[in-house]
C-alpha cells in the first residue's frame, strides 16, 4: 500500500466526499432554495466582486475530530457568500479569534474557502445548512436537514459536542432522543454540559450572533470559558 493511507482513511474519505455531495446539491426546501439563490444573486454592495456560493453549506475540519461544533445555519453574506461555515462574518470573527487562541483553529479570522484556515480536532457543522431568511429556519426546514447531522455524527463519533444557541441544541438532542430519554428534561443554558455516556458530553453555549456579542449576553470571557471547558472533557474523558 502506498502513500501511508489506510484503506479505513480513504474509505472515510470519500464517505465524507458524498456526504459533502448530498449536501450541497440539496433542494428539499422551496423557501431556502428561492432565499439563498436570491441573494447570491442580488448581493451586498461591500461584496459586489463576489462570486457567491449560494448553495447548501456543509461542514468543516478534522474528520477525526473529537468535538464537533454546531451552528444555526449559514449567514445570508457570510457563509452563503463564501461556501464554509462561519466564514466572513462577524459570527464567525468572534468563534474563530476563540478558537484560535484555544488551539482549534490555525488562524483566528475565517475569510474564505482557501484563506488557509486549518481546525485541529474539531469539526463544524449547522443545524440547517442554507441561509434562512431573518436567520430562522422552520421547524420542517430544521426537519429535512437533521439526517445530515445525523449522518456527521456518526462518521465523526465525536467526544464533545459544543451546541452554539437553543436551536443547535434542540436538534442535536433529538438526534440522541434514546440516549436522553431516561434523563430529566434537558435544559439549554450557557455552560451546561450533559452527559451522554461515560465518555461522551454536549456543552451548550450561546450563539456568537451579534444579537449577543454586541448587548454583552455572550462576552469574549464568556465564550472562552466554553472551549476550556470542551479541553477539560477531553481530558476527563
Amino acid at each position: 500500500m502506498s502513500g501511508g493511507t489506510s484503506r479505513e482513511e480513504r474509505i472515510h474519505s470519500l464517505t465524507f466526499d458524498g456526504l459533502e455531495g448530498e449536501i450541497t446539491s440539496c433542494r428539499a426546501c422551496p423557501r431556502l432554495v428561492a432565499w439563498r439563490e436570491s441573494v447570491a444573486l442580488r448581493k451586498r454592495k461591500a461584496h459586489a466582486e463576489w462570486d457567491y456560493w449560494g448553495k447548501p453549506v456543509p461542514g468543516f475540519g478534522d474528520p477525526r475530530a473529537r468535538v464537533l461544533v454546531v451552528g444555526l445555519a449559514p449567514g445570508a453574506h457570510g457563509s452563503n457568500r463564501t461556501g464554509r461555515q462561519f466564514t466572513g462574518d462577524a459570527s464567525g470573527d468572534f468563534l474563530f479569534a476563540a478558537l484560535h487562541e484555544a488551539g482549534f483553529a490555525s488562524r483566528p479570522r475565517a475569510t474564505s474557502r482557501d484563506d488557509g484556515l486549518r481546525l485541529h480536532d474539531m469539526y463544524i457543522t449547522a443545524a440547517a445548512r442554507c441561509a434562512p431568511p431573518g436567520n430562522k429556519p422552520s421547524s420542517l426546514e430544521l426537519t429535512n436537514c437533521r439526517p445530515f447531522l445525523e449522518r456527521e455524527l456518526e462518521l465523526i463519533a465525536p467526544r464533545v459536542i459544543v451546541c452554539l444557541g437553543r436551536v443547535a441544541f434542540e436538534q442535536v438532542t433529538r438526534v440522541y432522543r434514546a440516549e436522553l430519554a431516561s434523563r430529566t428534561p434537558m435544559r439549554f443554558g450557557h455552560g451546561a454540559a450533559i452527559r451522554l455516556d461515560v465518555d461522551r458530553w454536549i456543552l451548550c453555549s450561546y450563539h456568537p450572533s451579534q444579537q449577543n456579542t454586541l448587548t454583552g449576553r455572550l462576552t469574549r470571557a464568556m465564550f472562552r470559558s466554553i472551549w476550556k471547558k470542551a479541553q477539560a472533557l477531553l481530558e476527563a474523558g
